[in-house]
């Protein structure tokens, strides 16, 4: 297929590019495990980080995918940026593609941003969240990471826990995990689900207790409190009385069951502290394949012409 030249949403890829997104990280897991964990395939492009918001998981993991394809990084922090002057976004983005950037992964609070930047740069943009909007890499990653635990998505139960309303990893996975012919449920107090929930392909289930023993993934999200404006639960203790996934929960859950989390975890809200540390959780599996597949979508739309099999040997030059 044709590469995608953007990443802005789900939509930009489809299943046949999900799907070849899948396929090439199985290329750069191989590449990751090796003793050099690097190869020349973007050797002379630049990728700019533009995260307007804090990110510890996905801007690390973008930036370490971009140099372990031997890309140079640019690392944009608004706080000693002439943000702090007034410049405009626009002109923020034209003063970095007048440097010379083949690509840029930008985060920002507001919607549609990703979109907005295509007008003012000839880069290809890859969305690392637009507000409450979408996060297709997150989403990317846990398709791989239930991919390298079950097989496939196809047929599977995926259940959806938490704040949805302001959740843009959610409304990504909705997208991509139906794309695979997954079946999605959503478990949610019904203050935190979107007003628009009627046109997504999901069910909804309001007891966690009945969803969770038909679950082959059970999917947590944290309270996004700082996207919150008025109080949407009586109680954090209530919330997680009906909503987290405590440890007796837990016993609830097939034996063959994913519990996954896109991080960061609120321990003791949707999730119990020892939780994460049973063996059906992969939540550390989903960082760690996060640098795998954001090398995979890096090269989907940056390394066009460049054959995967000339990267295959050890020996490159990675100097």
């Amino acid at each position: 297929m044709t590469p995608a030249k953007h990443v802005r949403g789900v939509e930009d890829l489809g299943k046949d590019g999900i799907l070849e997104i899948l396929e090439l990280s199985n290329h750069f897991l191989e590449v990751s495990n090796r003793r050099i964990p690097k190869v020349p395939a973007l050797r002379g492009k630049t990728v700019a980080n533009l995260f307007f918001e804090d990110s510890t998981r996905t801007r690390l993991s973008f930036e370490k995918a971009a140099k372990r394809l031997s890309a140079d990084v640019m690392n944009f922090s608004v706080s000693s940026s002439s943000v702090k002057k007034g410049e405009s976004l626009r002109d923020t983005v034209e003063t970095i593609s007048a440097m010379g950037v083949e690509a840029i992964v930008v985060r920002h609070r507001s919607v549609g941003v990703p979109w907005m930047l295509t007008q003012w740069t000839d880069a290809s943009i890859i969305n690392a969240g637009d507000g409450a909007h979408e996060h297709p890499t997150q989403s990317l990653a846990d398709c791989y990471t239930i991919t390298q635990q079950l097989g496939s998505l196809a047929g599977k139960r995926i259940v959806i826990v938490g704040d949805i309303k302001h959740s843009r990893v959610a409304r990504s996975n909705v997208k991509a995990f139906s794309a695979l012919g997954a079946s999605v449920a959503l478990v949610a107090p019904p203050t935190l689900l979107p007003p628009s929930i009627e046109n997504w392909p999901v069910d909804i289930i309001p007891d966690l207790d009945v969803a969770i023993k038909e679950a082959d993934v059970i999917y947590l999200l944290r309270m996004q409190l700082e996207r919150q404006e008025e109080s949407l639960v009586p109680s954090l203790r209530e919330y997680t009385n009906l909503y987290g996934l405590t440890f007796d929960r837990s016993k609830q859950l097939q034996k063959t069951a994913l519990v996954m989390h896109p991080g960061p975890m609120n321990r003791g809200v949707e999730i119990s502290g020892n939780v994460p540390n049973l063996p059906n959780a992969v939540i550390t599996n989903q960082v760690g394949n996060g640098v795998i597949v954001r090398m995979a979508v890096l090269y989907h739309i940056l390394g066009s012409g460049i054959a995967l099999a000339g990267l295959n040997s050890e020996d490159e030059d990675n100097d």
